[in-house]
């Protein structure tokens, strides 16, 4: 059964029975995203993150999950082995700054635990969740992982430099979500990988940097969830390995 509404952003696209997944789900999009699935007709919704939600939604099954620890994913993924089948998953978690970490204007600035730390968060852990739930995906009809990136990690889009750790930990994971895609393809022909690029969102992760930034181009996380799934429902099989921004438009790598 297909879900009903005729709002843009219901992922009628996804056969149903089906379950999803939100991984970094405490954050802004995460969190967004979660509630539009709780009432898309999915069996079970499962609200992964590192710290609890503090909030009850039904369909919602809320779950432990730290991107930097494989075991916790793991562990994750093993929960979810038995139930509808898994068709939706959503990597929403990132780093860009901290009280401890912050975007490099130079090359002068680059330090080697700031970049290990970009790229365990933005890259290396959006990965094992892909190593341990992809064999959880069904083998037949479509099914989708995606992964939240950043139009500064296109390398060919680059025109102003600077964001050393956060550029190149985002185009790191672009290259996973391609390398992801050719080896799902083969065993799982209808499936779709894909990186999704939300726009600048009105989260924590951009507030230092919405300075001069027209308002109308700062979408509320709510906002953002509805393009980005909207997006996603519209691509197939074919799109696959590809990388796409909220108005649908694809971004080089």
């Amino acid at each position: 059964m297909s879900p009903g509404a005729s709002n843009p952003w219901i992922l009628s696209s996804l056969e149903r029975p089906a379950r999803a997944v939100v991984v970094g789900a405490s954050g802004g999009i995460g969190s967004a995203v979660t509630d539009l699935l709780a009432s898309e007709g999915f069996d079970t919704v499962h609200a992964l993150s590192r710290s609890e939600m503090g909030r009850s939604l039904a369909g919602v099954r809320e779950g432990r999950i730290d991107i930097e620890r494989e075991a916790t994913i793991a562990a994750a993924a093993e929960q979810l082995a038995e139930g509808a089948p898994l068709r939706f998953i959503l990597v929403a978690t990132g780093l860009l700054h901290d009280t401890a970490l912050q975007p490099e204007k130079t090359y002068r600035n680059l330090d080697p635990e700031h970049l290990l730390r970009s790229f365990r968060i933005n890259a290396i852990g959006p990965a094992l969740v892909g190593k341990h739930m992809l064999p959880l995906v069904p083998k037949t009809g479509k099914s989708v992982f995606a992964v939240l990136s950043a139009r500064v990690g296109s390398i060919e889009d680059n025109r102003l430099g600077g964001w050393y750790g956060y550029r190149a930990s985002k185009a790191a994971l672009n290259q996973f979500v391609r390398t992801f895609a050719i080896e799902l393809g083969r065993q799982r022909p209808e499936a779709l990988c894909i990186a999704l690029h939300p726009g600048t969102v009105d989260t924590a992760l951009s507030h230092p940097f919405q300075a001069g930034i027209d308002a109308d181009k700062v979408f509320s996380p709510e906002s953002s969830a509805q393009r980005l799934l909207a997006v996603t429902n519209s691509l197939t099989a074919a799109h696959s390995g590809q990388f796409f921004a909220w108005d649908g438009q694809p971004i080089r790598f």
